[in-house]
């Protein structure tokens, strides 16, 4: 009897311990279909991911919405340090959690050349989504383009918003 409650408060003991971070890999195989795995790739495969979860939750850097948008609908943002509205463009995407490139005209002759090629002028901030662009800043036309573009209203909860992309340096000459 005794070694009886023993096995079973054991047992009792491991099916209720939480469960310990478990790590998913994934990757694209040969016909390009994508592989989830909690076995490591093979070592041919070179572009593979590693994720970890906690029971039935991946973590992951950003919502299904927002990569869904960003893979159909990337911005760019054009932007210097022209003072507040650059800033308030800057703000709205990290603050929305959106993840963008930004391009300062200012310290890139490319980014220049792409802005004067864009909208006939070098003036910022200029948003770019997807094949959409919004000259200047005004919120609500820059939340609306967000928002046909299919990005989510505000950032993962719980998360911080997502980091702008550094700017693009200037060439060493």
């Amino acid at each position: 009897m005794k070694a009886g409650f023993i096995m079973a408060a054991a047992w009792l003991a491991v099916a209720s311990a939480p469960l310990s971070a478990a790590q998913l890999y994934q990757w694209k195989d040969a016909q390009g279909q994508t592989v989830y795995s909690d076995q490591q790739p093979p070592p041919s495969v070179r572009n593979s991911q590693q994720k970890t979860f906690k029971g039935s939750v991946i973590e992951v850097d950003e919502s299904y919405a927002t990569k869904t948008a960003r893979e159909k609908n990337p911005i760019t943002l054009y932007a210097s340090a022209c003072g507040a509205p650059c800033d308030q463009a800057r703000q709205l995407l990290t603050e929305r959690g959106v993840p963008f490139n930004n391009k300062d005209p200012q310290a890139s002759p490319e980014a220049q050349a792409e802005l004067q090629k864009l909208t006939g002028r070098l003036s910022v901030p200029v948003l770019v989504v997807g094949s959409d662009k919004v000259d200047g800043f005004e919120t609500g036309l820059w939340q609306a383009a967000l928002d046909r573009a299919g990005y989510p209203k505000s950032a993962l909860p719980g998360r911080k918003p997502a980091p702008a992309a550094a700017p693009v340096p200037a060439p060493a000459q």
